[in-house]
C-alpha cells in the first residue's frame, strides 16, 4: 500500500515539478517569453474555456460546487483576518502584505494539483474554489493594493461568464453541442501546463529584496493555510475529493499576482516577489507529505 501511494504521489508532482522547471529553465536560457502575453491568453481564452468544460462535463450533485464556493470565501475571510492582526501586531505594512498573506496562488498551481491528485471531481471543486478566490482577489485585492476599486473589473472577466454558461446547460439539462465543448475542450488543455511554465518562469525573474521579512510571509501564508483547510474541511464536513481540494486550495503558496497589483498600485512590489519565491519553494518542498496524508 505504501509502495502504491508512493507511486500515486510521484504520478501528481512530478508533472508539476517538470512543467515549472521547463519555464525556470527557458528564462535561466535567456529564451524569449512574454509573460504578460501568455498569463492574458490563459486568463481570457484558456482558463473560461477550462471552466466551462470541465462543469459542463462533471456532476457534483447535492449542491457541493456550491458548498465549495462557500468554504472558499470563509476560508477567504479567514485568511483577510488573521493576516490583518497579525501585520497589525507587527507594525508591517497592510497595503504591501495582506494581499500575499490572504490570496494563495490557487491557478498556476492549485488547479493542476487538484486535477492530477482528485481527478476531475477534484479539478471541478478546485475551479470552484477558484471562480471565489479570483472574485476576491478583483475586489477586496485591488482595494487593498490601490485603496480603489472598480466593478468593471469584475465583470469583465470572461471566466465568470463561462460559470453562468455552464449553470445554464445544468439548469436547463441540455446537451452542450459537440463542436463547442470540443473546441472549450482543446482550448482549455493547453492552461494547465502554460500556468506551471509561467510560474516557474516566475520564480527564475523574481529577486528576493528582504530576505527576512519575505520569509515571515511565507511563513504566515503557509503557516495560516494549511490549518485552516484542514479545520474548515471539517467545518463543513467535507470528505473524499472535497476535503483534499480545500486543504490543497488553502495551503498554496502566496499567489504571483499579488507582486504584480503591488507593483501596479504603488505597494512595495519587490518585498512581495520575495515572499512569492520562498513560498512557493517552501511549498514544493511540503506538499509530497501534504499530498501523503491526503490522498493515504
Amino acid at each position: 500500500m505504501i509502495a502504491d501511494l508512493a507511486r500515486i504521489l510521484l504520478d501528481v508532482v512530478t508533472p508539476v515539478a517538470i512543467c515549472a522547471a521547463i519555464g525556470f529553465g527557458w528564462a535561466r536560457m535567456k529564451q524569449p517569453f512574454d509573460s504578460q502575453m501568455v498569463t492574458r491568453l490563459v486568463s481570457n481564452v484558456g482558463v473560461p474555456s477550462l471552466v466551462f468544460t470541465t462543469l459542463v462535463n462533471v456532476d457534483l450533485g447535492g449542491g457541493l460546487f456550491l458548498e465549495m464556493a462557500l468554504a472558499a470565501f470563509v476560508t477567504s475571510v479567514f485568511f483577510f483576518a488573521i493576516g490583518w492582526a497579525i501585520l497589525k501586531a507587527t507594525g508591517m505594512s497592510v497595503r504591501t502584505y495582506l494581499n500575499p498573506i490572504a490570496f494563495a496562488n490557487t491557478g498556476n498551481m492549485g488547479l493542476p494539483l487538484c486535477l492530477l491528485a482528485f481527478g476531475e471531481e477534484g479539478l471541478a471543486l478546485g475551479i470552484a474554489y477558484f471562480v471565489v478566490n479570483v472574485i476576491l482577489l478583483l475586489t477586496v485585492g485591488i482595494a487593498v493594493a490601490s485603496n480603489e476599486y472598480n466593478f468593471k473589473d469584475v465583470i469583465k472577466r470572461p471566466f465568470i461568464y463561462a460559470v453562468l454558461a455552464a449553470t445554464a446547460f445544468h439548469a436547463a439539462d441540455a446537451e452542450v453541442p459537440k463542436a463547442i465543448l470540443s473546441t472549450t475542450k482543446l482550448l482549455g488543455d493547453f492552461s494547465i501546463p502554460l500556468m506551471l511554465i509561467t510560474l516557474g518562469y516566475s520564480l527564475a525573474t523574481l529577486q528576493i529584496v528582504s530576505i527576512k521579512r519575505a520569509a515571515f510571509i511565507s511563513f504566515c501564508r503557509l503557516g495560516i493555510g494549511i490549518p485552516v483547510g484542514f479545520g474548515s474541511a471539517v467545518l463543513f464536513g467535507f470528505s473524499g475529493a472535497a476535503y483534499g481540494t480545500l486543504v490543497l486550495m488553502c495551503s498554496m503558496p502566496v499567489a504571483v499576482i499579488t507582486f504584480l497589483f503591488a507593483e501596479n498600485y504603488g505597494a512595495d512590489g519587490k518585498a512581495v516577489a520575495g515572499a512569492v519565491i520562498i513560498s512557493t519553494l517552501a511549498s514544493f518542498a511540503i506538499m509530497p507529505g501534504l499530498l501523503w496524508v491526503l490522498m493515504g
